[in-house]
């Protein structure tokens, strides 16, 4: 997750312009985490061939990915750490509301973005994250932190979960 993204020569400028809206936003409202994950998101539409980056405008292609982001993350739970309002977002990078949940909305589908999604979902959150530990073991579906360990380690080596639980408290970065 914390590797820099390997994105196209002939989308690096777009991917550079946006990734800097989101950066300043990240610092002003959110953490490094959602900042790496946003920068995650934008990457993996530079990527997408063709990319939908290539048309419309900078901003509300940071807007679209920081909501899309904040969805999946409940970013606007008051009870979560950081928070932020859609209304915040889509004002500090000067579009309509409407024109950002849109292009959230479509981040979202073409990402296969949902709230708990392993994928999106922040790496402090994964704990919190149910449906991330559950596994299906001899026709069973079981939360695999209630495991014994040798068992929470094989569903680590297949990349079947994030991390050991057993082993550590706190997720790898």
């Amino acid at each position: 997750m914390s590797s820099p993204e390997k994105i196209p020569k002939t989308m690096a400028e777009k991917f550079a312009a946006i990734t800097a809206l989101t950066d300043a936003f990240s610092a002003k409202h959110l953490s490094e985490e959602y900042r790496q994950i946003i920068r995650r998101v934008v990457g993996a539409l530079a990527r997408k061939r063709p990319s939908p980056l290539l048309k419309g405008k900078e901003s509300v292609w940071a807007a679209g990915a920081t909501h899309a982001v904040g969805r999946v993350n409940f970013l606007d739970d008051a009870s979560k750490t950081p928070h932020c309002k859609p209304k915040v977002i889509y004002d500090f990078f000067g579009i309509a509301e409407s024109t950002g949940q849109n292009k959230s909305k479509e981040i979202r589908e073409t990402l296969g973005m949902h709230p708990f999604t392993p994928v999106w979902t922040l790496p402090s959150r994964f704990a919190d994250n149910t449906t991330m530990w559950i596994l299906q073991v001899n026709g069973l579906m079981v939360d695999i932190r209630q495991l014994p360990i040798e068992v929470q380690q094989m569903a680590f080596e297949k990349g079947l979960i994030p991390y050991v639980p057993a082993l550590q408290a706190e997720p790898m970065p």
